[in-house]
């Protein structure tokens, strides 16, 4: 019986080897042209892949920016994934207010970026602070010591209490905002780098993760202004005044009242927490209203201290130029601090 014979072309190897034939590559120079062709095109492959994971991810890029204030992580975490990377001003390099720096994350095959701006400031009242009636708080008690506030574009945080008071991380979004909760952590993960390199706080604040609602705006109750039962304005139902109140009282209250003709405004504040300015001692201060101080606001008579549950609380009033929503000034002050007292817990004031 005659043995079959055994056609190379049947291994593996064969296969393979028979396939330029197959395609009509022949002669060794065709094939040495093909084999080439697969190279080539398995590198540009590679290289496409390359040039997608440097321009879609952070994978060749820094771990942190800013100087190491802002990880890729966290920056990532609120712009979307890209390339992270930073520029600073001359003031960043020892950021103690002022100092600024814009991160920016590059995505896609047309380098399109977002962007924020970091900023290091330092407070001496509760006026600078951008905790408007539209924010949501974040406590330090509800959220292991983080302490804040934040909006759709924008969010601010607290330094941890070693690094002195008045001391916060802005940051501020170009273009569309990625929302409050984004930015809260962000700035929260900015304030714990500010915080490393000034060698100060104790451990690294958690980012935040119980945020206030937003507040609505509504209609000027006239005789519980600002959502605060005893504080009273008279005639304001039928001038048009309307209100916007922050749903919580931690780190910065805030109440705005205005009306649709006039740009202008009262607005209300109260600090509960004494990272917020700089510190007064009380004792030195000029006296105000009941045992509250003057507390030695740039502009005279615009915001007062009073220690509350044995820590320093601060309460402004901002008038700008409405008139006639309260008898007077002083009146005005000693409603709010009445009202705005027993909402916190504080021992009478007045």
């Amino acid at each position: 019986m005659t043995k079959p014979q055994h056609d190379p072309t049947d291994s593996a190897a064969g296969r393979i080897d028979a396939a330029p034939d197959r395609r009509g590559f022949t002669s060794r120079p065709l094939r040495v042209r093909a084999a080439v062709g697969v190279v080539a095109a398995a590198a540009l492959v590679a290289g496409v892949g390359a040039f997608l994971v440097d321009n879609l991810t952070n994978a060749f890029g820094p771990d942190s920016v800013c100087d190491g204030a802002v990880s890729a992580a966290a920056l990532t975490d609120a712009l979307g994934p890209g390339q992270v990377s930073s520029s600073e001003n001359g003031a960043w390099q020892s950021p103690s207010g002022g100092a600024l720096c814009t991160a920016k994350v590059t995505y896609g095959i047309f380098g399109d970026s977002r962007s924020v701006f970091v900023r290091v400031a330092q407070a001496d009242d509760l006026g600078p602070y951008p905790a408007g009636s539209d924010s949501q708080l974040f406590a330090a008690s509800a959220n292991g010591g983080a302490s804040g506030a934040a909006r759709s574009k924008g969010a601010w945080a607290l330094l941890p209490g070693e690094c002195g008071t008045g001391l916060r991380v802005e940051v501020e979004s170009d273009g569309d905002g990625p929302g409050a909760g984004k930015l809260a952590r962000l700035a929260v993960s900015a304030a714990n780098g500010v915080a490393a390199d000034k060698g100060c706080g104790k451990s690294p604040l958690p980012a935040p993760h119980e945020l206030s609602a937003v507040g609505q705006e509504h209609d000027l109750n006239s005789g519980s202004v600002c959502g605060l039962p005893g504080f009273t304005a008279a005639d304001a139902g039928s001038k048009g005044y309307r209100e916007r109140v922050t749903t919580a009282f931690d780190p910065v209250w805030v109440c705005r009242i205005a009306t649709g003709q006039n740009p202008f405004a009262w607005s209300f504040s109260i600090g509960t927490e004494p990272r917020v300015r700089g510190p007064l001692a009380e004792k030195d201060a000029t006296p105000a209203f009941g045992r509250s101080r003057w507390a030695g606001s740039p502009l005279r008579e615009r915001e007062v201290v009073a220690t509350c549950q044995g820590k320093p609380t601060y309460f402004r009033m901002d008038t700008d130029i409405l008139q006639g929503l309260f008898p007077s000034t002083d009146e005005a002050w000693k409603q709010f601090l009445t009202a705005g007292g027993k909402a916190i817990g504080c021992e009478p004031i007045l």
